[in-house]
């Protein structure tokens, strides 16, 4: 993964993840972070007040974005102290929403991955990217990691897939997994989340799946393991948390226990509530 995308909101989770982006840029080949403000405008904004009938003026509109430039280029300095030597850190201003600043910004700046911070500050002022993982996470064309707030960075030793073994081939993405694992020295921890103890039951549909699955991650030697845990998502944080794990991998799926009653998959709640960093592959 050659280009970073993080998108700041100067929000304490946002620079969180830039700190987390530039510390990463140590044990990986990157060679680009960019960092990206969103800020919209609405042209009615400057025709008509608000609610507090307080009406924006050209005038105030640029000094803000100034302001927020002066901003990304202070912490542009900051993260230059963390980065792994080489490596470059651009600033982008957009003038767009930040949803559609993203997806723009990842084609444009041919960006590999997107480092977000789990929570944002919830201020009027604030273009909230914690609030919007989910949005990210689902329309990003490329992986997303989702850092915790809290979060203190460590080297990544080792490594957590949560996976599902229904329908292996076609939920698996193993070109994205290819990319993420070769040549990298992580323990691999392959975690399926088995409420029901299927894999005690001898089905032999499931021992293909389970077959097809060993033999797409055998050149990475993983460990597997099976929690009964009526809940998905604890379940995969508990594993994570015991296990000493520094990444979680949440693999896109559609199928069984990635399906959640709000039509959100659990990979996606998952990257709200982990304790560790996620990874949302695509």
């Amino acid at each position: 993964m050659k280009t970073y995308l993080v998108p700041i909101d100067f929000s304490r989770a946002s620079v969180h993840a830039a700190e987390f982006a530039a510390e990463l840029s140590k044990q990986t080949n990157v060679e680009h972070i960019v960092l990206l403000n969103a800020y919209y405008v609405s042209p009615l904004e400057t025709m008509l007040p608000n609610p507090d009938m307080v009406q924006l003026r050209e005038e105030e509109i640029e000094q803000n974005a100034a302001d927020r430039i002066k901003n990304l280029e202070h912490l542009k300095h900051k993260l230059s102290k963390l980065v792994r030597e080489g490596v470059q850190i651009t600033t982008h201003l957009n003038r767009s929403h930040l949803l559609r600043a993203v997806i723009e910004n990842v084609e444009d700046k041919n960006a590999d991955l997107v480092i977000l911070g789990s929570k944002g500050n919830t201020s009027k002022n604030d273009s909230q990217v914690g609030s919007h993982v989910i949005k990210i996470s689902k329309a990003s064309p490329v992986p997303v990691i989702v850092v915790p707030p809290s979060y203190d960075f460590e080297n990544i030793r080792r490594v957590v897939v949560a996976c599902d073994f229904d329908k292996v081939k076609e939920t698996v993405p193993l070109e994205s997994l290819k990319r993420l694992l070769d040549k990298k020295k992580f323990e691999l921890l392959v975690v399926n989340i088995d409420k029901d103890s299927r894999h005690l039951a001898g089905d032999a549909e499931r021992r293909a799946e389970e077959t097809a699955l060993h033999k797409m991650l055998s050149p990475y030697q993983p460990t597997y393991s099976y929690v009964n845990n009526t809940d998905v998502i604890n379940g995969i944080l508990h594993f994570a948390t015991d296990n000493d794990a520094q990444l979680v991998i949440a693999l896109p799926h559609k199928y069984s226990f990635f399906q959640s009653l709000l039509h959100d998959s659990v990979s996606q709640q998952l990257a709200e509530s982990a304790a560790v960093p996620v990874l949302l592959l695509k």
